[in-house]
């Protein structure tokens, strides 16, 4: 009998994950034919052949108050992936951002199988906030990919190894004009119409938090851009929740849902768009890769605002101004994430200037700063996976007796 296939077990919580985990699937299966690949993903990853053991979006929560209703599912869920990795004896559990579940996951099958081997995609932002993290990580963690070029270092420090593989933003191919133009005409925005797009988030706790914000901040801006357009792309997991929400807004906005849109929508409505007004994560980057300028609000509980005052010790949370080492994209954060401040914002880099001049120098900056033009992400994601297992750098063993992250 021949020897079994490298099987592998990977976990993705959220849309971001999954938009990670579904390239890295196809490079898997690219230079290790025969992989066999089981876990958790979403449309992404399941376009690659998974079949997940339960929807990802039940994995999706964010902020104190947020998590603690969810808790009992998120338990369930827990330990029903836990009896997948045992069940499945993967050669490598690979875990994909969500650190929250995932890291506690690999804890737990690091337990029950001191000999597992584990990779983590994204490196925690110990760069932000509790750096501890990155040695707590390490307790459970042997190899990290991660997706921003001055992450590496703090993971190697802690222990691990790891890699620099790239943002896949940076290699996602983007509409052009004709593209943009042939999507407002299909929609029947004018070519000349300032043409904004809204995005609330992808979390459900995001969209109740912002979308009556996000709908003022640009019914203000209606006032005073007269024939204002508003695209609204949106997630599956959210998107019934997105037209409840905007359907008070003074300004009805377009909701590209997923489900019903045809593809390449939200890629063609991101070259058509004049700026953006987002909730803060990696959407900042696919807008930047687009050469969107955009205007970054966020806000959470009252109870994650505490948290964060207290544990985040960066004057942005804009990776845009992050990697490009400026501070081009405005932000409106808690208290600040105030209608008529984002209007005001928007009206400052939907005009040709100096505002929309720096952000158009970040944006290609942070492109190029993120591997645009390099190898594609996923490959070297998966190359770098493939490659730790192979030279056994990972440990082949550890303390059953460490605790989670």
């Amino acid at each position: 009998m021949g020897a079994r296939p490298l099987r592998l077990v990977l976990i993705a919580g959220e849309p971001s994950g999954d938009a990670l985990g579904g390239p890295l699937m196809a490079g898997l299966k690219a230079l290790a034919p025969g992989v066999e690949l089981l876990g958790v993903g979403g449309p992404a990853m399941q376009a690659e052949g998974l079949d997940s053991l339960f929807p990802m979006e039940d994995l999706a929560v964010m902020g104190v108050a947020e998590v603690l209703p969810a808790l009992p599912r998120l338990f369930r869920r827990l330990a029903e992936a836990e009896a997948l990795v045992a069940r499945a004896r993967p050669d490598a559990l690979i875990t994909i951002d969500s650190p929250d579940f995932t890291l506690r996951l690999a804890g737990r099958a690091r337990r029950a199988n001191p000999g597992l081997r584990t990779i983590h995609y994204v490196a925690p932002s110990v760069w932000a906030w509790r750096p501890g993290r990155a040695a707590r990580m390490a307790r459970v963690i042997d190899h990290v990919l991660a997706l921003l070029p001055f992450e590496p270092p703090w993971m190697t420090a802690a222990g691990m190894t790891c890699d620099f593989v790239g943002h896949p933003v940076a290699a996602a191919p983007v509409a052009g004009a004709a593209e943009a133009a042939a999507f407002r005409a299909a929609h029947g925005i004018d070519p000349a119409a300032p043409l904004v797009l809204a995005l609330p988030g992808s979390r459900r706790g995001e969209v109740v938090r912002l979308a009556g914000r996000f709908g003022a901040a640009l019914g203000i801006l209606a006032a005073a851009r007269p024939g204002l357009a508003v695209v609204l792309p949106t997630v599956r997991g959210v998107a019934d929740l997105v037209a409840e929400a905007t359907a008070g807004w003074p300004l009805r906005p377009l909701i590209l849902d997923p489900r019903r849109a045809p593809p390449g929508a939200k890629a063609a409505a991101f070259a058509a768009a004049d700026a953006a007004l987002a909730a803060s994560g990696t959407v900042s980057l696919e807008l930047a890769a687009a050469g969107v300028p955009m205007v970054i609000g966020y806000d959470v509980s009252p109870l994650s605002r505490l948290v964060a005052r207290a544990l985040v010790k960066l004057d942005t949370v804009t990776l845009v101004n992050l990697v490009s080492e400026t501070r081009a994209v405005p932000e409106f954060l808690g208290p600040a994430c105030r209608p008529e401040a984002m209007a005001r914002a928007l009206l400052d880099i939907l005009a040709p200037g100096p505002a929309r001049a720096a952000q158009q120098a970040a944006m290609a900056l942070t492109m190029q700063r993120l591997g645009r033009g390099g190898p594609p992400p996923g490959q070297r994601a998966a190359a770098s996976a493939l490659a730790a297992l192979g030279r056994g750098m990972l440990a082949s063993s550890r303390s059953s007796e460490e605790n989670p992250p």
